[in-house]
């Protein structure tokens, strides 16, 4: 249909790699949604104090940066299937440790060393694999399209993953089963969805793995980075610095403080971030069509800048309706700097260095998010620190916009260069 959409011609432009990244995405993020509203309760209800809460989200974070950089570094070498594989099998065995030990020690090392998301959001190896596979799929004028219906799908999932593990959660203890039993029935079905992940990513062709030289750049034993090595360490750092401020308000804590704030219940908790995790998809979606006007780096920081004001406001709120109304207005343009950040960091690296670099800055991201709940569980121990999570963040990620803005904004992708020398060499002369 030649009236279609621009950004539906990208999807159905997929190959079937592309499709069964997709549904690796839907499932991954389907489960971190499922077990990110009752993760925070259920380690309450074991009976850990939030210092020791703040102490294990940190140390699951920082596993999982240590190991992610691990492999994704190498995955180009060693193979993006397998390496998505042995990625799967981490979050299988950290849903099974989680669910069947309430012991801390047991819980540090399924934290440490497997793959188990307290944010709803993208942890492990997979996102920086499937983006560099992607990105070699997709031609270069639909690869913000492409990444934005891939936030959306995952968007989607997660805020479906949140609604049916607070409904889960809630109707399990409304049929007699304890809180603690019904978290663990969560923590069950998130392990299970890691068996799922292996079985989708076998059915992946050699098309997605990389067109690897047998003779590499050596500073590419440093990170697999060569060329792009001082744009994408940039990058990380200033990636690292969004995350940690997003990190203080992950879906986790967040569900935590409308538990005691407001005294809200799992299942409105869970409708709650449906709705958030959906806006969010949304606005990602739109974020393809704006940068196509006004290019990646702009679309980042004008669209993320008043998402964060909005963030400084929710604690302001008085009552339950006011601070659901704005966190879901903060989501509704929060998300519009991912896919243009993700399209913007494969386009300004080599082609062969696509995996690392994802790999490098969403490691960066781990990192920074990592040092982030301890933070959280300092100021959530203490009823005068309550909300300060969310004006520590807010406040940390607009100085983030403003330095990305300062530091990228002459740095421009190849099809946005193209696109200014078309226009240039259409003026009279």
């Amino acid at each position: 249909m030649s009236g279609a959409l621009p950004e539906v011609h990208a999807l159905r432009a997929l190959t079937p790699d592309g499709r069964v990244l997709f549904g690796t995405r839907i499932a991954r993020l389907f489960a971190y949604g499922f077990v990110s509203v009752v993760l925070v309760l259920y380690l309450v209800e074991i009976g850990l104090s939030e210092v020791q809460i703040g102490t294990l989200l940190t140390l699951t974070l920082l596993g999982d940066t240590a190991i992610s950089l691990w492999l994704t570094t190498r995955a180009d070498r060693a193979g993006r299937r397998r390496t998505l594989i042995a990625g799967a099998g981490l979050m299988l065995m950290a849903g099974i440790l989680f669910a069947l030990s309430g012991h801390f020690v047991l819980l540090i090392v399924a934290a440490t060393f497997g793959v188990i998301s307290p944010s709803g959001n993208e942890i492990g190896p997979f996102l920086p694999i499937e983006q560099a596979a992607l990105a070699q799929t997709a031609p270069a004028a639909r690869r913000t399209a492409v990444f934005a219906w891939y936030n959306l799908a995952g968007s989607v999932a997660t805020a479906t993953g949140a609604l049916f593990g607070g409904m889960l959660a809630q109707g399990l203890q409304g049929a007699g089963m304890i809180p603690l039993d019904s978290y663990r029935v969560v923590l069950a079905g998130y392990a299970a969805i890691g068996v799922l992940l292996a079985f989708l990513f076998v059915r992946l062709s050699d098309a997605v793995e990389a067109d690897v030289s047998p003779t590499p750049h050596p500073s590419t034993r440093r990170l697999g980075l060569h060329h792009s090595r001082r744009v994408v360490l940039k990058l990380s750092g200033l990636f690292a610095l969004d995350a940690f401020a997003g990190g203080l308000v992950i879906s986790s804590i967040v569900a935590y403080w409308f538990t005691v704030r407001f005294g809200v219940g799992e299942a409105t908790l869970g409708a709650i971030f449906f709705g958030a995790n959906i806006l969010a998809g949304i606005s990602a979606l739109l974020a393809a069509r704006i940068a196509a006007r006004i290019g990646l780096i702009n679309t980042m920081v004008v669209t993320h800048l008043p998402s964060n004001v909005l963030l400084c406001l929710v604690p302001l709120m008085p009552n339950l309706p006011l601070a659901i109304g704005v966190l879901l207005l903060r989501f509704s343009i929060s998300q519009m700097d991912v896919p243009t950040r993700q399209s913007y960091t494969m386009a300004v690296v080599a082609p062969d260095e696509r995996s690392a670099a994802s790999g490098v800055t969403s490691i960066a991201r781990s990192v920074g998010a990592s040092l982030s709940p301890t933070v959280s569980g300092l100021f959530l121990a203490s009823p005068v620190l309550l909300s300060a999570p969310f004006l520590v963040a807010g406040g940390l990620k607009i100085i983030y916009d403003l330095l990305l803005y300062h530091s990228f904004r002459t740095l421009k992708p190849p099809e946005e260069k193209a696109r200014v020398r078309d226009v240039h060499g259409s003026l009279p002369k």
